[in-house]
This record gives C-alpha cells, sequence and structure tokens, in this order.
C-alpha cells in the first residue's frame, strides 16, 4: 500500500496494490501490521456500508464524544469525498480536504479522530464502506452545514443542482456554532 499525505495533518490517500486479471481483481483493504509499520495504530470497532443515488450529500457529520477515526473506501461508482479539521488548536482548523473516491482507482481516505467528514454521491449510485475507532453516538453526533461559506467546500454538483440531504444535513449548524474537538 502507498501512504500519501494530504495538506490537512493526520489525513492521508491510501492505495492499495491491485491484482487483476481476465477473472477479476484483488486487493487487500486492511492490514493491521501495515498499518502499523506506516505509524497508524488503529483498532476498529465497526464496519458500515451505505448505498446513496446521484445528488445525495451525507454530511458534513462528527461526534463530540467518541470521536471517530474512519477509514473510507467506494467499491461501487464515484463519491466526492470531504474532511474538514475540527481540531481546536490546530494550524489548519477550518480547513478542508475533498478528493473523488472511486470503484475503479480504489483508493481510501483515512479521516483521523477530529475531523468531520461527509461525501456526495457523483455517479448514478454509489456504495460506500468505512471502519471506524470508535462506536456511533447519536446523542454526540454533529452535522455542519454542507454549505457553510466559513469552510467554503467546492463541491462538484451534477448540474450545478442542491444536493439531497436529510433532514439532519438540511438543518446542519454553521461551522463558527459547532464544537470544536481536542
Amino acid at each position: 500500500m502507498q501512504f500519501e499525505a494530504t495538506s490537512l495533518p493526520g489525513v492521508y490517500v491510501i492505495t492499495p496494490r491491485v491484482f487483476g486479471d481476465e477473472r477479476g481483481f484483488f486487493l487487500e483493504s486492511w492490514n493491521a501490521e501495515t498499518f502499523r509499520d506506516e505509524g497508524f495504530d488503529l483498532h476498529f470497532v465497526q464496519d458500515n456500508h451505505s448505498r446513496s443515488a446521484r445528488g445525495i450529500l451525507r454530511g458534513l457529520h462528527y461526534q463530540t464524544r467518541h470521536s471517530q477515526g474512519k477509514l473510507v473506501r467506494v467499491t461501487q461508482g464515484s463519491v466526492f469525498d470531504v474532511a474538514v479539521d475540527l481540531r481546536r488548536d490546530s494550524p489548519t482548523l477550518g480547513q478542508w480536504f475533498g478528493m473523488t473516491l472511486d470503484a475503479e482507482k480504489q483508493q481510501m481516505l483515512w479521516v483521523p479522530p477530529g475531523f468531520a467528514h461527509g461525501f456526495y454521491v457523483t455517479s448514478e449510485y454509489a456504495d460506500f464502506q468505512y471502519k471506524c475507532t470508535d462506536r456511533y453516538d447519536p446523542e454526540a453526533e454533529v452535522s455542519i452545514a454542507w454549505n457553510d461559506p466559513t469552510i467554503g467546500i467546492d463541491w462538484p454538483l451534477v448540474d450545478g443542482q442542491e444536493p439531497r440531504l436529510s433532514d439532519k444535513d438540511a438543518n446542519g449548524l454553521a461551522f463558527t456554532e459547532a464544537p470544536r474537538l481536542r
């Protein structure tokens, strides 16, 4: 696997080795020893899988307790995936990193605790899978507005149309009102 640092300290793009032939492909998406050798001693407690249609935006989510690190990947389709730094003392507080994750390139993104996370589906549908380092705590979950002008994410909206949102995401907090993390 190749680990590439991004513009946000702690966020990494991970490119697995893919072995393919006329029968299909094989890749290793998680190996504790490989990650440990790269300085990531991670313990995952939960795996999640969602399917969403084109134009769906999920996020920007984080938890004030049980902050989750997430290893995210797309196994069908494509999404624009985003991490936003919410670490209170970070020099990159409020900055974002975004990239396209798709089933063709097979890349993953490591989003450590202390970041909000979200994604926007750019293909007909997308299967999104992610491993979490802590449990889901709905009482501690916060949603920041996807279009917050302070953060200024440049979402690649399909045909420039507003994304489809859950009620929770449609009522997301402004970045200036959102609790910061340690």
